[in-house]
């Protein structure tokens, strides 16, 4: 432990590396640390606006390794407000040279590129700062023959979120059938990738693969930019329903509801010859919020009783809709005082089309309080959390 200790203080730049704890602590910023980057945001709490749409992150490179987010965040926001900054990290405590900064709208990376591309950090060194590929469409190959576009879509809507749109190819040199798929953000087309081999292999008992597209030749129009927040409807469960807000998308390009998406995950089963599949975790879930009946284990609960725990006293949830998205998901903002934390949590969840208001308001409350779960264990004092 002391020998990396000593690596690791010969390595970094330990003036800067202070520096850094410095402006994190008297600017109350949080970074989180997730497989070799550093995050900031996605939102941040300070965060009013809509989920950002594509080309609204920029790509920056040639930053020097021993230079942190005291020096490059507020550089990056001084353009506009920042939806979300990650900095690539080795483990050694050094940057990797290279980092992504998100904003609200394409207008304003555009703005970024211009205003920072060539920008001094520091004497002698030039940030180079351009477009960002996002790459948002996944191939799905070894489809069966008989695969239909509708019903592969809709399938794909239950198992993962941010499906907008997606086109089959078939040709002499493609085994079966490939499917290319356009998803809302990198994020949501990442955790995709991740997910799809393994949920199609017990869901279908079916063997797929799933790769990045490299080069979209297919048409696959560019989704559009999400509505503007309507930050004054408050959503309590009195509410009209809500296809009477504003923006909200209309029935016909919201998701089926649950009971139809179980009639398409059947009839893909029958399609492909795999038995009937049970119904996806995210559909019955959705349902057994009906009449705020709360698990033992639900996410809910077990932020209430954290809270309990540390004496920080109960949460109370504001649930605001934000906006209908493309891929047809709800999108609602939240904000979770807990009063013995001194600054709200706020973000962003996405729920499915359900029932009622009720129901809908439940899963974005769990998905709430799912995301606020971590970040209150971290201001938990370590000898209560266990007890």
């Amino acid at each position: 432990m002391e020998v990396m200790e000593r690596v690791q203080s010969q390595v970094l730049n330990l003036g800067r590396v202070q520096a850094l704890e410095t402006w994190l602590q008297t600017t109350n910023t949080k970074l989180i640390q997730v497989n070799g980057q550093r995050r900031y945001g996605g939102p941040p709490d300070v965060w009013d606006g809509p989920i950002p749409g594509a080309r609204c992150e920029v790509f920056i490179s040639q930053i020097p390794r021993d230079a942190y987010e005291d020096l490059l965040i507020p550089l990056f926001s001084s353009v506009g407000p920042l939806w979300e900054f990650r900095l690539m990290m080795n483990f050694s405590g050094q940057n990797r040279g290279f980092a992504y900064a998100k904003y609200g709208s394409a207008a304003v990376a555009n703005d970024a590129i211009h205003l920072l591309h060539g920008h001094m950090l520091e004497p002698g060194v030039f940030l180079s700062v351009r477009r960002s590929t996002e790459k948002r469409h996944l191939c799905l190959g070894n489809l069966p023959a008989t695969t239909k576009q509708e019903d592969l879509l809709q399938v794909l809507r239950v198992q993962v979120e941010g499906v907008e749109r997606l086109s089959l190819k078939t040709g002499p040199d493609i085994e079966g059938v490939s499917a290319v798929v356009a998803f809302s953000s990198h994020h949501t087309a990442s955790v995709a990738k991740k997910m799809l081999v393994e949920a199609f292999k017990k869901q279908f008992a079916l063997t797929i693969s799933v790769k990045w597209h490299s080069t979209v030749k297919v048409s696959l129009e560019e989704p559009a930019t999400p509505q503007k927040s309507s930050k004054s409807l408050f959503l309590p469960s009195t509410l009209k329903p809500l296809h009477h807000l504003p923006n909200y998308p209309q029935p016909s390009v919201l998701v089926p509801s649950p009971t139809r998406f179980a009639s398409v995950s059947q009839r893909f089963c029958r399609a492909v010859g795999t038995p009937i599949a049970n119904q996806h975790p995210r559909c019955s879930s959705a349902s057994s919020t009906q009449g705020h009946g709360l698990s033992a284990a639900s996410p809910v609960i077990l932020l209430s009783q954290l809270c309990e725990a540390t004496g920080f006293g109960q949460p109370l949830y504001e649930m605001y809709y934000s906006h209908g998205g493309p891929d047809g998901l709800i999108y609602v903002t939240y904000s979770v005082c807990i009063p013995g934390i001194t600054a709200p949590f706020k973000g962003l969840v996405t729920v499915l089309l359900g029932p009622s208001m009720d129901t809908m308001l439940e899963a974005a409350r769990q998905a709430a309080a799912k995301k606020v779960l971590q970040r209150v264990s971290e201001f938990a004092p370590t000898d209560k959390l266990m007890r």
